[in-house]
């Protein structure tokens, strides 16, 4: 079977409101999805949250995240909060 890659947009101003609309739809990814993060410059506690929540029905669904476009001060952050094993980096 083909591996079909879904790509979504995540919005800088409503992260939260991007990644559950996002994992609403996890059925339509065949193998990953790629959340661009290029317009993120900073994430929030809801936000780093939503990122767990999305991680774990992504998990569970055996869909591979790739953020894509992740700037420094916010993989700094998913760092810290030790998020960044759940997904992989694109530039």
């Amino acid at each position: 079977m083909t591996e079909i890659a879904v790509w979504r947009n995540i919005d800088r101003e409503h992260v939260v409101p991007s990644l559950r609309e996002a994992g609403e739809n996890l059925d339509q990814a065949d193998g990953e999805v790629v959340l661009d993060f290029s317009s993120v410059c900073q994430m929030d506690a809801d936000a780093l949250r939503a990122m767990d929540e999305f991680a774990g029905m992504a998990e569970a669904k055996s869909v591979k995240v790739v953020l894509r476009g992740v700037n420094i001060d916010v993989y700094r952050v998913l760092k810290l909060v030790k998020l960044t094993s759940r997904f992989r980096f694109i530039n």
